[in-house]
Formats: C-alpha cells, sequence, structure tokens
C-alpha cells in the first residue's frame, strides 16, 4: 500500500526540506506544494485558519517580525494571501490527518523516526 500525503510550505525553508526528505525515508509519497510560487487560494486559506486557528500564522517568522502592527491585526486568510511566507509550515494533510509544523508528535503521528 503506498501511502501519500500532501505538504504545503517553502521549497527553501530548511524545516520543510527536513520534513520531506525524512517523509520519504519513511516511505511517503509527498506531494509538496511551494505556497510562495504555487499561492493558496481563498478557499484553501480559511480552511488552514478554520482546522488551526491563529497557530496557522508564524509569529516566530521573519516575514512576522518585518510586518507593521497594521499588517499583524489582517485577518490571518488575507495576511496569508498577501505574505504566504508568514503561514506556519509546514502544513501537512495525510488521509484524514492535518497537522502543522515538525514536531516530534507530528512524526510520530506519521511513523516517522524521532
Amino acid at each position: 500500500m503506498s501511502k501519500s500525503l500532501k505538504v504545503y510550505g517553502l521549497a527553501h525553508c530548511s524545516t520543510c526540506q527536513k520534513a520531506q526528505s525524512e517523509l520519504e525515508n519513511a516511505g511517503w509519497t509527498v506531494q509538496f506544494r511551494d505556497v510562495q510560487k504555487e499561492p493558496l487560494d481563498q478557499a484553501m486559506r480559511q480552511r488552514l485558519v478554520v482546522e488551526w486557528g491563529d497557530k496557522v500564522v508564524n509569529r516566530a517568522s521573519l516575514t512576522w517580525r518585518g510586518m507593521s502592527d497594521a499588517e499583524r491585526a489582517a485577518d490571518p486568510i488575507a495576511m496569508m494571501g498577501e505574505k504566504p511566507s508568514v503561514m506556519k509550515r509546514p502544513a501537512i494533510e495525510a488521509g484524514d490527518l492535518r497537522l502543522l509544523g515538525w514536531t516530534a508528535n507530528v512524526k510520530r503521528a506519521l511513523d516517522v523516526p524521532v
């Protein structure tokens, strides 16, 4: 049985690269989407906000730190449309699983060695 999943992130993000490599080494077929080069549409951004709420915005990112207070106060759906790199990454869809980030818990959920 083939295990496949979708990963949303940035191609130049070291965490996304590490996640993709570790997932492939664990037997996953990874469909990667660079949200900078191929922005998410309004419906997809809305779905991410519904699933993860405020956690979908990476408040530790360089993008976030460079934003004005007015930009930070914007709706997360609009914010991710304007600045895709503010999205926490990777965002992973594996069947019914929806996972955010590349933590030990995310790895365990996907049977990736921790």
